[in-house]
Protein backbone atom coordinates (compact mmCIF):
# COMPACT_ATOMS: atom_id res chain seq x y z
CA UNK A 1 0.00 0.00 0.00
CA UNK A 2 2.74 2.13 -0.25
CA UNK A 3 2.39 3.24 -3.40
CA UNK A 4 -0.82 4.87 -2.59
CA UNK A 5 0.29 7.33 -0.46
CA UNK A 6 1.94 8.50 -3.89
CA UNK A 7 -0.96 8.75 -5.68
CA UNK A 8 -2.44 11.38 -3.13
CA UNK A 9 0.36 13.48 -2.49
CA UNK A 10 1.93 16.13 -4.89
CA UNK A 11 3.46 16.26 -8.03
CA UNK A 12 1.30 13.07 -8.70
CA UNK A 13 -2.07 14.06 -7.59
CA UNK A 14 -1.71 17.12 -9.41
CA UNK A 15 -0.81 15.68 -12.58
CA UNK A 16 -4.08 13.46 -12.09
CA UNK A 17 -6.16 16.12 -11.61
CA UNK A 18 -5.02 18.10 -14.78
CA UNK A 19 -5.19 14.88 -16.92
CA UNK A 20 -9.09 14.74 -16.18
CA UNK A 21 -8.96 18.36 -16.13
CA UNK A 22 -8.19 17.87 -20.13
CA UNK A 23 -10.01 14.82 -20.43
CA UNK A 24 -13.32 16.52 -18.81
CA UNK A 25 -13.21 20.04 -21.18
CA UNK A 26 -14.79 19.43 -23.53
CA UNK A 27 -18.39 17.64 -22.30
CA UNK A 28 -18.22 19.03 -18.71
CA UNK A 29 -16.14 22.62 -19.29
CA UNK A 30 -16.50 23.32 -16.11
CA UNK A 31 -15.88 20.81 -14.41
CA UNK A 32 -12.50 20.63 -16.54
CA UNK A 33 -11.29 23.82 -15.54
CA UNK A 34 -11.57 23.54 -12.38
CA UNK A 35 -10.06 20.69 -11.92
CA UNK A 36 -7.33 21.77 -14.13
CA UNK A 37 -7.04 24.90 -11.85
CA UNK A 38 -6.60 22.49 -8.93
CA UNK A 39 -4.06 20.74 -10.27
CA UNK A 40 -1.91 23.24 -12.13
CA UNK A 41 -2.65 26.23 -9.58
CA UNK A 42 -2.34 23.67 -6.19
CA UNK A 43 1.24 23.00 -7.50
CA UNK A 44 2.53 26.13 -8.09
CA UNK A 45 1.37 27.36 -4.79
CA UNK A 46 2.46 24.32 -2.92
CA UNK A 47 6.09 25.55 -4.79
CA UNK A 48 5.76 28.82 -2.84
CA UNK A 49 7.78 29.81 0.16
CA UNK A 50 4.49 31.00 1.99
CA UNK A 51 2.80 27.81 1.49
CA UNK A 52 5.69 25.24 2.07
CA UNK A 53 6.37 27.06 5.42
CA UNK A 54 2.83 27.61 6.18
CA UNK A 55 2.26 23.55 5.41
CA UNK A 56 5.06 22.86 8.28
CA UNK A 57 4.56 25.69 10.90
CA UNK A 58 1.72 23.59 11.89
CA UNK A 59 3.38 20.58 12.69
CA UNK A 60 6.30 21.62 14.86
CA UNK A 61 4.52 22.67 18.41
CA UNK A 62 7.97 21.55 20.24
CA UNK A 63 10.44 24.59 21.40
CA UNK A 64 14.39 23.20 21.22
CA UNK A 65 15.55 21.25 24.27
CA UNK A 66 17.80 22.78 26.89
CA UNK A 67 20.31 21.03 29.00
CA UNK A 68 18.66 21.28 31.89
CA UNK A 69 15.86 19.11 30.26
CA UNK A 70 18.49 16.93 29.14
CA UNK A 71 19.13 15.53 32.61
CA UNK A 72 15.62 14.22 32.65
CA UNK A 73 16.67 11.95 30.44
CA UNK A 74 18.71 8.52 30.00
CA UNK A 75 19.55 8.27 26.21
CA UNK A 76 19.19 9.90 22.59
CA UNK A 77 17.57 8.30 20.21
CA UNK A 78 18.32 9.48 16.58
CA UNK A 79 15.15 8.06 13.80
CA UNK A 80 16.46 7.59 10.58
CA UNK A 81 15.25 9.89 7.90
CA UNK A 82 16.23 8.18 4.66
CA UNK A 83 19.16 7.36 2.40
CA UNK A 84 21.21 8.75 -0.53
CA UNK A 85 21.74 5.77 -3.23
CA UNK A 86 25.82 5.16 -4.15
CA UNK A 87 27.12 8.09 -2.84
CA UNK A 88 30.67 8.41 -3.50
CA UNK A 89 32.40 10.75 -1.67
CA UNK A 90 32.51 8.92 1.43
CA UNK A 91 33.83 5.40 0.45
CA UNK A 92 30.50 3.40 1.99
CA UNK A 93 28.22 3.12 -1.07
CA UNK A 94 24.96 4.79 0.15
CA UNK A 95 24.77 7.27 2.71
CA UNK A 96 22.35 9.40 5.19
CA UNK A 97 19.98 11.53 2.91
CA UNK A 98 20.21 15.18 3.85
CA UNK A 99 17.28 14.90 6.52
CA UNK A 100 19.51 12.33 8.52
CA UNK A 101 22.45 14.13 8.57
CA UNK A 102 20.93 17.05 10.08
CA UNK A 103 19.30 14.55 12.46
CA UNK A 104 22.89 13.61 13.47
CA UNK A 105 24.70 16.54 13.47
CA UNK A 106 22.12 17.71 16.29
CA UNK A 107 22.18 14.36 18.39
CA UNK A 108 26.03 14.44 18.21
CA UNK A 109 25.34 18.63 19.72
CA UNK A 110 23.19 17.31 22.41
CA UNK A 111 25.64 14.21 23.01
CA UNK A 112 28.64 16.45 23.92
CA UNK A 113 26.31 18.98 26.37
CA UNK A 114 25.38 15.65 28.35
CA UNK A 115 27.02 12.85 27.91
CA UNK A 116 24.51 10.60 27.38
CA UNK A 117 24.42 7.36 24.96
CA UNK A 118 23.43 7.29 21.64
CA UNK A 119 21.30 5.11 19.61
CA UNK A 120 20.45 5.27 16.16
CA UNK A 121 17.35 3.54 14.34
CA UNK A 122 16.46 2.77 10.70
CA UNK A 123 16.45 -0.13 8.86
CA UNK A 124 16.13 -1.13 4.83
CA UNK A 125 13.00 -0.76 2.44
CA UNK A 126 13.78 -2.06 -0.45
CA UNK A 127 16.24 -4.91 0.55
CA UNK A 128 19.32 -2.35 0.67
CA UNK A 129 22.97 -4.21 1.44
CA UNK A 130 23.12 -2.34 4.47
CA UNK A 131 20.35 -1.01 7.19
CA UNK A 132 19.90 2.93 7.40
CA UNK A 133 21.20 2.69 11.25
CA UNK A 134 24.25 1.01 10.01
CA UNK A 135 24.78 3.76 8.03
CA UNK A 136 24.08 6.33 10.70
CA UNK A 137 26.68 4.61 12.60
CA UNK A 138 29.26 5.06 10.02
CA UNK A 139 28.52 8.82 9.65
CA UNK A 140 28.43 9.37 13.97
CA UNK A 141 31.87 7.24 13.92
CA UNK A 142 33.54 8.70 10.65
CA UNK A 143 32.18 12.37 11.24
CA UNK A 144 31.79 13.06 14.99
CA UNK A 145 34.13 10.85 16.32
CA UNK A 146 31.10 8.96 18.14
CA UNK A 147 29.73 5.38 18.74
CA UNK A 148 26.10 4.79 19.17
CA UNK A 149 25.73 1.88 22.32
CA UNK A 150 22.39 0.79 20.28
CA UNK A 151 21.93 0.02 16.67
CA UNK A 152 18.47 -0.72 15.61
CA UNK A 153 18.10 -2.10 11.97
CA UNK A 154 14.77 -4.13 11.32
CA UNK A 155 12.19 -0.73 11.51
CA UNK A 156 11.00 0.16 8.00
CA UNK A 157 8.61 3.38 9.05
CA UNK A 158 7.92 5.46 12.90
CA UNK A 159 5.58 2.84 14.24
CA UNK A 160 8.48 -0.05 13.56
CA UNK A 161 10.94 2.55 15.10
CA UNK A 162 9.52 3.00 18.53
CA UNK A 163 8.55 -0.95 18.73
CA UNK A 164 11.61 -2.14 17.80
CA UNK A 165 13.54 0.47 19.97
CA UNK A 166 11.12 0.39 22.91
CA UNK A 167 11.80 -3.57 23.01
CA UNK A 168 16.19 -2.67 23.01
CA UNK A 169 15.76 -0.09 25.70
CA UNK A 170 13.86 -1.92 27.32
CA UNK A 171 15.88 -4.72 27.85
CA UNK A 172 18.19 -2.29 29.06
CA UNK A 173 16.94 -0.45 31.53
CA UNK A 174 16.20 3.00 29.59
CA UNK A 175 12.39 4.15 30.04
CA UNK A 176 13.24 7.43 28.88
CA UNK A 177 14.62 8.92 25.68
CA UNK A 178 15.52 12.47 24.40
CA UNK A 179 13.96 11.56 20.92
CA UNK A 180 15.56 13.64 17.64
CA UNK A 181 14.01 13.78 14.34
CA UNK A 182 13.25 16.89 11.94
CA UNK A 183 10.20 19.04 13.88
CA UNK A 184 8.07 18.59 11.77
CA UNK A 185 7.95 14.72 12.35
CA UNK A 186 8.32 14.76 16.26
CA UNK A 187 4.22 15.14 17.59
CA UNK A 188 4.00 11.88 15.17
CA UNK A 189 6.89 9.40 16.63
CA UNK A 190 6.41 11.10 20.45
CA UNK A 191 3.17 9.40 19.94
CA UNK A 192 4.10 6.53 18.94
CA UNK A 193 7.10 6.10 20.82
CA UNK A 194 5.09 6.64 24.36
CA UNK A 195 2.32 4.07 22.52
CA UNK A 196 5.27 2.07 23.28
CA UNK A 197 6.05 2.67 26.51
CA UNK A 198 9.06 4.88 26.16
CA UNK A 199 8.79 8.37 27.89
CA UNK A 200 10.14 11.19 25.12
CA UNK A 201 11.67 14.25 25.23
CA UNK A 202 11.36 16.27 21.81
CA UNK A 203 14.28 17.22 20.46
CA UNK A 204 13.43 19.23 17.34
CA UNK A 205 15.69 20.52 14.90
CA UNK A 206 15.75 21.49 11.12
CA UNK A 207 12.69 24.17 12.21
CA UNK A 208 10.67 25.68 9.16
CA UNK A 209 12.20 28.80 7.75
CA UNK A 210 9.84 32.37 7.54
CA UNK A 211 9.39 33.20 3.80
CA UNK A 212 10.97 36.45 3.05
CA UNK A 213 9.22 39.32 3.44
CA UNK A 214 8.72 40.42 -0.67
CA UNK A 215 7.20 38.87 -3.37
CA UNK A 216 9.93 36.30 -3.38
CA UNK A 217 7.75 34.63 -0.62
CA UNK A 218 4.87 33.88 -3.77
CA UNK A 219 7.53 32.41 -6.40
CA UNK A 220 7.97 29.16 -6.71
CA UNK A 221 10.23 26.85 -6.28
CA UNK A 222 10.98 23.13 -6.88
CA UNK A 223 12.62 23.22 -2.88
CA UNK A 224 9.74 24.52 -1.83
CA UNK A 225 7.28 22.07 -3.72
CA UNK A 226 10.01 19.12 -2.13
CA UNK A 227 8.90 20.82 1.58
CA UNK A 228 5.25 21.10 1.00
CA UNK A 229 4.95 17.45 -0.05
CA UNK A 230 7.09 16.34 2.90
CA UNK A 231 4.66 18.18 5.46
CA UNK A 232 1.49 17.09 3.34
CA UNK A 233 3.20 12.82 4.23
CA UNK A 234 3.14 14.28 7.71
CA UNK A 235 -0.30 15.69 7.97
CA UNK A 236 -1.34 12.40 5.86
CA UNK A 237 0.68 10.17 8.66
CA UNK A 238 -1.28 12.05 11.44
CA UNK A 239 -4.60 11.57 9.92
CA UNK A 240 -3.99 7.95 9.61
CA UNK A 241 -2.81 7.17 13.22
CA UNK A 242 -5.60 9.26 14.31
CA UNK A 243 -8.05 6.76 12.53
CA UNK A 244 -6.20 3.98 13.61
CA UNK A 245 -6.22 4.77 17.40
CA UNK A 246 -10.20 5.89 17.01
CA UNK A 247 -10.58 1.99 15.35
CA UNK A 248 -8.70 0.78 18.20
CA UNK A 249 -10.76 2.68 21.12
CA UNK A 250 -14.03 1.69 19.29
CA UNK A 251 -13.86 -1.84 19.02
CA UNK A 252 -11.86 -1.74 22.60
CA UNK A 253 -15.24 -0.08 23.89
CA UNK A 254 -16.84 -2.44 21.61
CA UNK A 255 -15.28 -5.48 23.00
CA UNK A 256 -16.06 -4.11 26.96
CA UNK A 257 -19.78 -3.78 26.32
CA UNK A 258 -19.63 -7.05 24.82
CA UNK A 259 -18.14 -8.92 27.79
CA UNK A 260 -20.47 -6.91 30.13
CA UNK A 261 -23.51 -7.54 27.97
CA UNK A 262 -22.46 -11.12 28.27
CA UNK A 263 -21.30 -11.45 31.87
CA UNK A 264 -24.65 -9.93 33.23
CA UNK A 265 -26.68 -12.22 31.20
CA UNK A 266 -24.82 -15.05 32.37
CA UNK A 267 -25.41 -13.60 35.98
CA UNK A 268 -28.95 -13.32 35.69
CA UNK A 269 -29.27 -16.65 34.24
CA UNK A 270 -27.14 -18.09 37.25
Amino acid sequence: MTWLKYLVLPPVINVLLGVLGLLFWRRLPWLGAFMLLLGVGGLLWLATPTASHWLRAGLEPYPPVTQDELASTQAILVLGGGRDYQSPEFGWGDTPNNATWRRLAYAAHLHRLSGLPLMVSGGRMHGEKRAEATLMKLALRDSFGLEPTWVESQSRNTAENARFSAAMLQQAGIHRVALVSQAWHLPRAVREFEAAGISVLPAPTDFASPPPDSLWAWLPRAYHLRQSSQALHEWLGRGVLEIREWLNNDVAALRDKSVSFWTSTLSDAL
